[in-house]
């Protein structure tokens, strides 16, 4: 059994990170790594942990890494989207964010974050940071089926595993059809549309990172902080 370890959100923090690779390896079957995006912030230096993803450690699982909003934005400033504008400056602190952003990543990262993908696709499963329609899409459980439908959809994948939202859920879309109605010159046509059982999952963010099992597809949801706090506590 090998399962997927999937963490996004750690902003640049390398104690995190170590954390979270701590409490993978103690966990049974985990044998790959995906680093869904938000890697980097403007609250603090990002460099140690850029550093430590692009060389891993011997000891470390070897994270695969896609790029997120925060690095969408970076990217976006730094003219590698042509002529797009980040949508952080378009807040009222947009500016000075920007600026923090850019002092919080050396330029030496740049070339190594442009290189990034949207998202893997593994076996039958789309891994994004937001989703297929746009890196910044924060997919939640009160997302409406038919946008869940079509993210998955776009895709053409059973089962889509994305970060923005920063929550941990799993959503099954359970089957049925969609019944449309298409009107034309030629006149009007009905058409059904059966839905296949497909499934949506929040991977959490931060010290909330989940594991999955392709073989059972059964996902597991956890949190560094729960273990923190629990070893902390002890005898009066």
């Amino acid at each position: 059994m090998e399962r997927w370890a999937l963490v996004s959100g750690l902003r640049g923090d390398l104690d995190l990170y170590e954390q979270i690779q701590a409490d993978i390896k103690k966990q049974r079957g985990a044998a790959h790594l995906f680093v869904l995006g938000d890697m980097i912030s403007p609250n603090r230096n990002c460099d140690a942990l850029l550093t430590r993803l692009r060389r891993p450690k011997r000891s470390d699982l070897q994270p695969n890494c896609i790029y997120g909003w925060w690095e969408e934005q970076l990217l976006v400033d730094y003219g590698y989207r042509g002529d797009q504008k980040p949508d952080v400056r378009n807040k009222p602190d947009g500016a000075t964010t920007m600026q923090h952003l850019r002092e919080a990543v050396s330029q030496d990262h740049l070339n190594w974050l442009a290189s990034l993908q949207f998202g893997f696709i593994e076996l039958d499963c789309g891994l994004i940071h937001g989703s297929s329609a746009d890196v910044g899409d924060p997919l939640q459980e009160t997302t409406s089926p038919l946008i869940l439908l079509d993210r998955l959809t776009r895709l053409d994948v059973n089962r889509l595993f994305t970060a923005r939202s920063g929550r941990q859920f799993r959503l099954q879309l359970t089957g049925g059809q969609i019944h449309s109605k298409v009107k034309d010159h030629a006149g009007e046509e009905q058409r059904d549309q059966a839905v296949p059982k497909r499934t949506v999952i929040g991977i959490g963010s931060g010290e909330n990172y989940t594991l999955y099992d392709p073989a059972s597809d059964r996902v597991e949801f956890l949190s560094v902080a729960v273990r923190s706090r629990r070893s902390n506590l002890g005898f009066g």
